[in-house]
């Protein structure tokens, strides 16, 4: 059952846990003291999910064949050989693609190029049939026969739109197609003895397993028309085989990229050191150049029937006999023995939450209850990375992690960060984390919410770091010189303050529920560790920290803040002291000292301040300067009118008045100040009579 879904007879064959997730196990069942799996799946969290929109496929029977290819994710039902059809269903692709072939026998694998060009169907152990399905291209077959004398093919992989590999029991074949001539060209072979073979789509490699024990395997790289060899390795069998047959099985082994990295997974179903119990997954890691090492072992603590999947960089392993699965994260810290690490499980065993199939046919048919599905089902299939099939049933699904349940979970906040931010869609999550700790009932203490801070503000800073030499390298031309430069992708583990203003620190500091000092507290740790980091804090931030000592009457702490820059300098900041001057007196010269610090133009502080609507301020400031005999009267009466306030706007026009008398002894305004509007403004609101009178001496 490895590649292709069980056929009719195995479905209703009495072993069907054949096709279960295949891997079959030693030490049948789990340890007596697991209960059923329901125990895990009402015990809530569960953090495995079936995708909400599965693809729907004829199911497996005497008629219908179904096969699925790896690398275009794509499942075939095949009717009768093809000759009443051949439906095409894939996860991506919501249009099936549909069509009819001739009868020449019984199909044993099918599967398109990459980008569905070209049909590829071996019917015999001796050739494969292509079929074209390029516009206006004859529907004609052709065939090609692998070129080793007396060998016989055990599968095929599409490799790129035009190249493909045959894999024999004595080697592989590596073909380019030639679609508008109808032929292929050999490329490349190689001799081998093969016992089986897998595929990883997404680093096109091709393991072959080798030797009379199966335990050598031989891994082989496609690019671009070239194929070459990696160096081989050996699998460490749990004990010395007894006899000298086939000792490793291809449902034990799979291959994956995780982190960028490609692993080749053997489930090893007793452990090497006979005290220990259970069964393990051992990571061998997998470079294009050197060799291949055992780098990461993961315990299963129990024995059984398994299947692997890997979602989120993360290996899945599903256990058939508790119907339960576990998740493993090989960035989190494990035992380190000096050549591999060992890791646990990251979160208790938990079922796939329960799925319920939904009944096809007419609206007025669907009202029928939904079908709950049979998770961890003997006829389940899994492939790699993160496919399950229920050939009985006609579904294939992709596996999600679902990352809410794993906060209730996993309750060290260090590492819930940890393993959050590595994860895609992960933001979310993580503010919501945030907000969580610094709220009853679970408000953390200070030292956890620092550690949270520098977590993220760690991910922040290498993000960061990354963009500035980008720009680097792109504004000194260099990056002519490398084409192959990227600008970094900003994934969802990068929070920016932004972020943390936006979600979780205006929101704490608006709710007023924790003790001011707390609330400070929090806050200057935030500053602290993005201090720490070297990364420019925002003003916002600031902002929030004095409003909030402003909330409290803190302004000795306020003051002292200043005094030692905890808080440091910006235009904005020193605008808000501005306006804090009615009830902080102080406030206004702490301003002109920033604004002076931040060696800005007189001018240039007026126009931040009438900018900020701070129309007073900005008067007393050019008087404290001695400018106010020169500045613009229309610039501050503008002002003044757009504040929307009666009485600053009387205030300002007085001033302006009085200015008027003692520079020119009349307090109306001069053509040339244009301010005829807002004597007009005046007179509507005020009346004539409240215009300054000419005082004659």
């Amino acid at each position: 059952a490895g590649r292709e879904p069980p056929g009719p007879a195995e479905d209703e064959a009495p072993g069907a846990a054949a096709g279960a997730a295949g891997r079959e196990g030693g030490g049948g069942g789990g340890e007596e003291g697991e209960g059923r799996a329901k125990g895990g799946a009402e015990a809530g969290g569960c953090y495995l999910a079936l995708c909400a929109r599965p693809v729907h496929f004829e199911k497996a029977n005497p008629v219908n064949c179904v096969f699925f290819d790896e690398a275009n994710k794509q499942v075939f039902a095949v009717r009768s050989g093809g000759a009443t059809g051949v439906v095409v269903k894939g996860l991506e692709d919501r249009n099936p693609i549909s069509f009819r072939m001739e009868d020449k026998g019984e199909v044993k694998c099918i599967k398109f190029s990459l980008g569905n060009k070209i049909l590829a169907v071996q019917r015999t152990l001796k050739s494969v049939d292509f079929l074209n399905f390029i516009p206006d291209s004859p529907q004609l077959e052709y065939t090609q026969e692998c070129k080793t004398k007396n060998a016989n093919i055990l599968g095929f992989c599409w490799t790129s739109s035009t190249e493909i590999v045959f894999i024999t029991d004595q080697g592989i074949e590596f073909y380019q197609v030639l679609p508008e001539k109808r032929s292929l060209k050999l490329l490349k072979n190689q001799s081998i003895n093969v016992n089986w073979y897998m595929y990883c789509p997404e680093s096109s490699v091709i393991l072959l397993s080798t030797t009379v024990l199966g335990n050598v395997l031989q891994p082989f790289y496609f690019k671009s028309g070239t194929m070459s060899k990696l160096s081989k390795f050996e699998i460490e069998l749990p004990a010395a085989p007894k006899s000298s047959k086939l000792s490793l099985s291809e449902r034990d082994i799979a291959m994956a990229t995780i982190y960028g990295q490609l692993y080749v997974l053997y489930l090893r179903h007793h452990s090497r050191t006979s005290n220990s119990t259970g069964a393990e997954v051992v990571l061998y890691h997998l470079p294009r150049e050197g060799s291949c090492k055992k780098t990461h072992i993961l315990k299963l603590n129990r024995t059984g029937k398994f299947a692997l999947n890997v979602v989120d960089n993360l290996v899945v392993v599903h256990h058939q006999d508790t119907e339960t699965s576990v998740i493993f994260d090989i960035k989190l810290k494990g035992e380190f023995d000096g050549s591999t690490t060992i890791h646990q499980f990251v979160l208790p065993p938990r079922s796939i939450q329960p799925y319920q199939i939904p009944v096809a046919g007419p609206a007025s048919v669907t009202s029928q209850a939904p079908v709950p599905c049979k998770l961890y089902s003997s006829s389940w299939i899994v492939f790699q990375p993160d496919i399950i099939i229920s050939a009985s049933e006609g579904y294939l699904w992709s596996l999600q992690v679902k990352l809410e349940p794993v906060v209730n979970l996993l309750l060290d906040k260090g590492k819930l960060m940890d393993f959050l931010l590595q994860r895609k869609e992960c933001k979310m999550v993580i503010l919501s984390v945030c907000s969580q700790m610094l709220s009853e009932p679970e408000r953390g203490s200070l030292s956890v919410i620092a550690t949270v801070f520098d977590k993220l503000n760690h991910e922040y800073k290498k993000y960061l770091e990354a963009e500035q030499s980008y720009t680097m390298v792109v504004e000194t031309g260099l990056s002519r010189s490398n084409p192959l430069l990227k600008r970094p992708v900003r994934t969802q583990a990068v929070i920016d303050q932004s972020d943390m203003y936006t979600h979780v620190l205006s929101v704490f500091t608006e709710k007023k529920e924790a003790p001011h000092k707390f609330t400070i507290a929090v806050l200057m740790e935030y500053i602290r560790s993005l201090n720490q980091f070297q990364i420019a804090v925002q003003h916002y931030l600031y902002e929030l920290v004095i409003k909030t000592l402003v909330q409290h009457n803190l302004f000795y702490m306020l003051h002292q803040f200043l005094q030692y820059h905890v808080l440091s300098d910006s235009k904005p900041l020193a605008c808000l002291l501005l306006s804090l001057e009615s009830i902080y007196p102080p406030a206004h010269q702490l301003s002109l000292d920033m604004l002076k610090r931040l060696s800005t133009a007189n001018d240039e502080i007026v126009e931040v301040l009438l900018s900020k609507h701070q129309v007073l301020a900005a008067l007393r400031f050019i008087r404290g300067i001695g400018g106010h005999d020169s500045i613009s009267a229309r610039k501050f009466l503008d002002a003044a009118k757009q504040a929307e306030d009666e009485m600053l706007f009387y205030t300002i026009f007085r001033f302006f008045e009085q200015r008027n008398q003692r520079l020119r002894g009349n307090p109306s305004f001069t053509p040339g100040e244009h301010c005829e509007e807002h004597v007009t403004f005046f007179k509507q609101v005020f009346g004539e009579q409240a215009l300054m009178k000419p005082t004659t001496f």
